[in-house]
């Protein structure tokens, strides 16, 4: 029930933002058009991948919502992760199209060659859409972090990586129409600039949702946390063989716990099962723990309880 209200909500986020999208759309691609302005005409295709990327945070989630089955005993929770990975790698395509044609307008300039005049239609467009996005950006961004949705989160930096688009249109535009066709080229200079953002962006989230996808350990402070939470158990002394990962939205960690021998199968189990429930506590009910345990060991070597250790526990 919990993980269903949470996709419930991921999906309502992700819809509110495919609506202010497609508003954009609209606006943006009629506004380049008659506005005469490369850069917004370009601003409105990436406005497109972002109506594209909901639909892929909205089926993906779904599907990483899916509870463990035969085939995947851990889960399904990586879907989530390739939905980054997909938003990543769309918008890496769009900043790098952008970036061309740009630098082709910019090499045609150059060369002599009369670019269009934008007009100051292009310059309000491009302004609504600062505005529009940055609020998208701010309410995507406050679900992510409460429902702990990478997706989510990949898709806000989308909002805001169109929110930054724009400004480089606004001001680019603006400069055009302001200074007059001479300074034309102010267009496809800014449309460059702001598709360096969106590629550095871009290459952030593909770098995340890849080290994911092949096993990467959860950060050192993440792992350190864990640590200290283990040994704060009663009758654990040590912990070795720490492995984390993520799994969509939440985390695996197995490791080995060291505690004395004299003690029963089930006080070990029950101190094992403490450790769980703390972990669970801190990063959430769905986190995989797998726990070894292991009695003391002095120079190497396991200690055995003494006879007298082993009667009284009997």
């Amino acid at each position: 029930m919990e993980q269903q209200m949470r996709n419930k909500k991921v999906y309502r986020v992700t819809l509110a933002g495919s609506a202010v999208n497609l508003l954009l759309v609209a606006l943006k691609l009629v506004a380049g058009i008659v506005g005469s302005s490369a850069a917004l005409v370009a601003d409105a295709v990436h406005s497109l991948t972002d109506l594209l990327t909901d639909a892929v945070v909205i089926v993906f989630v779904k599907l990483s919502a899916k509870p463990q089955d035969d085939d995947h005993d851990y889960g399904h929770g990586k879907y989530e992760t390739l939905a980054t990975s997909i938003i990543g790698l769309a918008l890496l395509a769009v900043g790098l199209l952008i970036c061309v044609y740009g630098v082709v307008d910019i090499i045609h300039a150059l060369r002599g060659s009369a670019l269009p005049q934008p007009d100051v239609l292009a310059v309000w467009a491009a302004l609504l859409s600062i505005l529009l996005k940055e609020w998208t950006y701010r309410f995507t961004i406050r679900a992510a972090h409460r429902l702990h949705s990478a997706a989510l989160e990949a898709n806000a930096w989308h909002h805001r990586s169109d929110a930054f688009s724009s400004v480089g249109t606004a001001i680019g535009v603006g400069a055009a129409v302001i200074m007059g066709s001479g300074y034309a080229i102010l267009d496809p200079i800014a449309a460059v600039i702001v598709s360096l953002f969106i590629i550095k962006a871009a290459v952030a989230l593909i770098i995340r949702s890849v080290g994911e996808l092949l096993e990467q350990s959860l950060p050192a402070e993440v792992e350190q946390e864990i640590c200290q939470l283990v040994l704060q158990q009663p009758q654990v002394s040590g912990i070795h063989h720490l492995r984390t990962r993520c799994i969509g939205n939440g985390y695996a960690i197995e490791m080995h716990i060291r505690m004395p021998g004299n003690i029963s199968l089930y006080e070990a189990h029950q101190h094992a099962t403490a450790v769980e429930n703390a972990l669970k506590e801190h990063f959430g009910p769905h986190t995989h723990v797998g726990i070894h345990m292991e009695p003391l060991k002095q120079d190497g070597t396991y200690v055995a309880p003494t006879q007298q250790e082993k009667q009284s526990t009997d």
